[in-house]
């Protein structure tokens, strides 16, 4: 039977680092709706010019035509094992379709695995995550003890007191943030749309007993052996 894996998880939680592990691990495609729906905006048929124009429209994507998308992704060669989908289903009627959907082919959703974080701690992972442009390296401020040297910086013209920089240890560069991730609002509001939007779903999937959570607040290795645990389990 082919594995048909559903992650969610807050922000924070390792939602992607987790879902490249069970494509590896499990030789599935891992699919983000939102990486299909950008791949639409270089095909040329009828399906991708139909979103385009949607798209182009400023219209939000209807269910229908998100379901038609997603189908024409797992009739991909590549998909006859299975998947694990990150983005998708967005909603319990997302969820019918798909599971309606999987039934006509003589499959089911495997397991529905549910990243849980507390939210202070989602909150941290975001904001602290620092990046080092020499070296590609991934750093927290908040949890990295190793890697990152503090300095305080003079002002050159004396105007503002010295701040406070973190370079990385390897290279004595600066670590730097990415826009998206300095913003304490715009995590919170990601936090709080990211609750808005999926505790539905989880409540959906509890209730047809495939939600499957797993303590994220573990280090990734260990995260990953739960998953592996959950996986077999299920399969």
């Amino acid at each position: 039977m082919s594995l048909y894996i559903i992650i969610m998880g807050v922000q924070g939680a390792g939602k992607g680092v987790q879902a490249k592990f069970i494509s590896s691990e499990y030789s599935i495609p891992h699919i983000s709706t939102g990486d299909l729906f950008r791949a639409m905006k270089t095909r040329e048929d009828e399906l991708a010019r139909r979103i385009q124009q949607i798209m182009a429209s400023g219209q939000l994507v209807s269910d229908d035509v998100t379901n038609e998308v997603l189908r024409d992704r797992l009739e991909q060669p590549d998909a006859a094992n299975g998947v694990i989908l990150d983005g998708y289903p967005r909603n319990p009627a997302q969820a019918d379709w798909l599971a309606d959907y999987l039934k006509s082919r003589g499959e089911a959703v495997t397991a529905v695995l549910l990243l849980n974080l507390d939210l202070f701690t989602a909150f941290k992972r975001a904001f602290g995550r620092v990046s080092s442009a020499e070296t590609g390296k991934i750093y927290n401020i908040f949890f990295d003890d190793d890697g990152i040297d503090w300095h305080y910086e003079e002002d050159s013209e004396g105007k503002f007191p010295p701040r406070v920089v973190a370079t990385e240890t390897e290279t004595g560069k600066s670590l730097v943030r990415r826009p998206d991730d300095a913003n304490a609002g715009a995590i919170i509001k990601r936090i709080d749309t990211y609750l808005e939007t999926t505790m539905p779903l989880v409540d959906y999937y509890r209730r047809t007993g495939l939600l499957r959570e797993i303590d994220a607040a573990q280090s990734i290795e260990d995260v990953s052996q739960s998953i592996r645990t959950v996986i077999e389990q299920s399969s």
